[in-house]
């Protein structure tokens, strides 16, 4: 979960009250958030002759992205505490009456498809607060922006740069500026070239490096504004001296991108002359018809059940006590006058994390307290789960091979396309395995379709211990199903393994038929005296079969015969020498492969 460290002072200047360090922990636990260090409590370094100022390193549940600046960590503890009230934010019409506009070039949907922007007018910067902006920035990229390669923000003097803009995308060649905080004007290439080395911007530039075309906003003069998601033009850098700031934001994901621009534009509006407006921008873009003005700081609006909220709480709440208890975590709510049994809920902009009447719950609990709700052993809700038949099944399996002296191993299901294929003398039509579409090692190239090579890379890992060794493993493989609208299923297989100086086929095929008799199934012999019966008359036998796997006449195929319906369900033999090459294996192995899903 991110931390925020902001000033101690400013911090309970803003509340209006002074905590001690054990009272403010007991106010972030009750909010849901954590204390995780007061640095008044340590010793601080000195800068420039001065003792850095005290902090509190707060800790942020990750789904509260609206707390990640010090003016939404102080905006709702206020409303928490009854000090505040939930902001109303407006869009508001520029002085002049014409929106800013940002035309979008179709060639940007190579590259980051969407954009939006907003407007911040009249603001009133401090040290505090402008540190706190470029902060907010970086906290967004880091978490909800995925390191920029989801949604890259550009914040602008508006004054220095004149709209219409627009946002194109073009060959790096063709793009020419003078980046941030740089003294001359280079183009994209150099500029990537430039920053390869820079501890803070090289992370983003893989990002588009390949691509053909770069992302570039200019303004109405052909002033480079940003290259997203690199850099913005130092032409228009904000300062503590910036009245009207524009903001721009590129993406690759429409959702984060609204999430984003509401969340920047509503934690600082508050800083304006008329608190909490923003004045809006105007995005044309018919191409992907994406063309509308942005940000939509309406509520959304939603219910949520008064008896499911009583019953998770074990409470008697009424709907007009639940109406208040949201109040204090920022929501407009009133009483249903549909159903007496459901509230009206309007969820502020900035909590795109509310998204079922579960959440709005657990704000309830928040504000009535966790530590006062009742403590009861549950009733209605405390069930078992009951386990699905293949992870009874697979159990089963596993209990039994285990009581037969033989170590379960967990292999991991990625493997490379050779250890699936090539190393088992198998050969690959296309059609079976499925791949990895960018795979980042040759290690992890397909979803395995057997687990013969999981098995065998333990084996060869554990070679240094005695033999014999005798490994099994129940889990699922994965074949490509082009009917199913996933275009893949799993399979559940159970596979054993015998490594030792001897061949152990006769350990393997004791093996199976422990594991076949514990699932009722007769094996079928000519041997008189021999014959078995099933449950529901099912059968298993062997028959050789030729499989390059194995040592050639040492390999049978596993034959059952469920409710009249015949089937081979898997294979078991002394694995080929090519095979035990392959895999570093210097004594015989003898295998065992089968699909469990059968028997269901």
């Amino acid at each position: 979960m991110p931390t925020i460290a902001v000033d101690k002072a400013r911090l309970f200047e803003a509340l209006g009250q002074d905590y001690t360090t054990e009272d403010f922990d007991g106010l972030c636990f009750d909010f849901g958030i954590e204390l995780d260090e007061d640095t008044s409590l340590s010793q601080r370094p000195i800068i420039n002759g001065k003792q850095e100022p005290a902090q509190l390193k707060i800790e942020i549940p990750a789904n509260r992205y609206d707390m990640l600046c010090f003016e939404g960590i102080s905006l709702m503890l206020n409303i928490f505490r009854g000090k505040g009230t939930s902001p109303d934010y407006r869009l508001v019409a520029p002085p002049k009456g014409e929106l800013q506009i940002i035309n979008v070039s179709k060639e940007t949907a190579r590259i980051r498809p969407y954009v939006a922007g907003a407007v911040l007018r009249n603001i009133k910067f401090t040290k505090e607060s402008y540190d706190s902006f470029i902060a907010l920035q970086d906290k967004l990229h880091q978490n909800l922006a995925r390191q920029r390669s989801l949604v890259a923000i550009g914040t602008h003097d508006l004054d220095t740069i004149d709209g219409p803009f627009t946002y194109e995308a073009l060959p790096p060649e063709d793009i020419n500026f003078v980046p941030l905080n740089q003294s001359r004007s280079m183009t994209a290439v150099e500029l990537m070239d430039f920053y390869k080395n820079d501890r803070h911007l090289s992370r983003y530039l893989p990002i588009i490096r390949d691509s053909p075309v770069y992302p570039v906003i200019f303004d109405s003069k052909r002033t480079v504004c940003s290259m997203p998601p690199i850099i913005n033009g130092d032409h228009s850098k904000i300062t503590l001296n910036t009245r009207n700031v524009f903001v721009d934001m590129t993406a690759t994901d429409p959702t984060k991108l609204e999430i984003c621009l509401n969340i920047l534009v509503s934690m600082f509006s508050q800083h304006l002359e008329e608190p909490f407006t923003v004045e809006p921008v105007k995005i044309v873009s018919p191409h992907n018809h994406q063309s509308r003005e942005t940000p939509d700081l309406t509520p959304r609006e939603t219910q949520a059940e008064v008896s499911y909220i009583n019953n998770c709480c074990g409470l008697s709440l009424t709907p007009s006590d639940i109406c208040s208890l949201l109040k204090r975590m920022s929501y407009a709510a009133s009483p249903s006058r549909a159903s007496p049994d459901h509230i009206d809920v309007q969820v502020p902009p900035t909590r795109a994390d509310v998204l079922h009447q579960a959440d709005i719950m657990e704000d309830v609990a928040i504000a009535y307290g966790f530590n006062k709700l009742p403590r009861s052993f549950p009733s209605e809700s405390g069930t078992i789960a009951q386990p699905l038949m293949i992870n009874k099944l697979s159990d089963i399996v596993r209990l039994e091979a285990a009581m037969a002296g033989w170590s379960e191993v967990m292999p991991l299901i990625l493997c490379s396309h050779d250890e699936n294929f090539a190393w088992l003398n198998r050969k690959d039509d296309g059609k079976t395995a499925v791949r990895l579409a960018n795979p980042k090692t040759a290690e992890y190239q397909v979803v395995r379709t057997s687990l013969l090579p999981g098995l065998l890379k333990t084996i060869r890992e554990n070679k240094h211990h005695s033999v014999p060794m005798k490994v099994f493993e129940v889990s699922d493989v994965a074949f490509k199903d082009m009917d199913l609208e996933r275009k893949s299923r799993n399979e559940r297989h159970f596979a054993a393994a015998w490594y030792g100086k001897s061949s152990g086929f006769e350990v393997v095929h004791g093996l199976l038929d422990r594991i076949m008799l514990m699932l009722k199934s007769a094996f079928v012999t000519g041997e008189e005296g021999l014959a078995a019966r099933g449950v529901d008359d099912a059968a298993y036998w062997i028959e050789k079969v030729d499989d390059p796997t194995f040592f050639p006449g040492h390999a049978a195929a596993i034959h059952v015969r469920i409710e009249g319906k015949e089937q081979v369900i898997g294979v078991f033999g002394i694995l080929h020498p090519t095979v035990l090459e392959k895999f570093e294996l210097r004594y015989p192995v003898s295998t065992l492969e089968v699909n469990i899903e059968v028997f269901l």
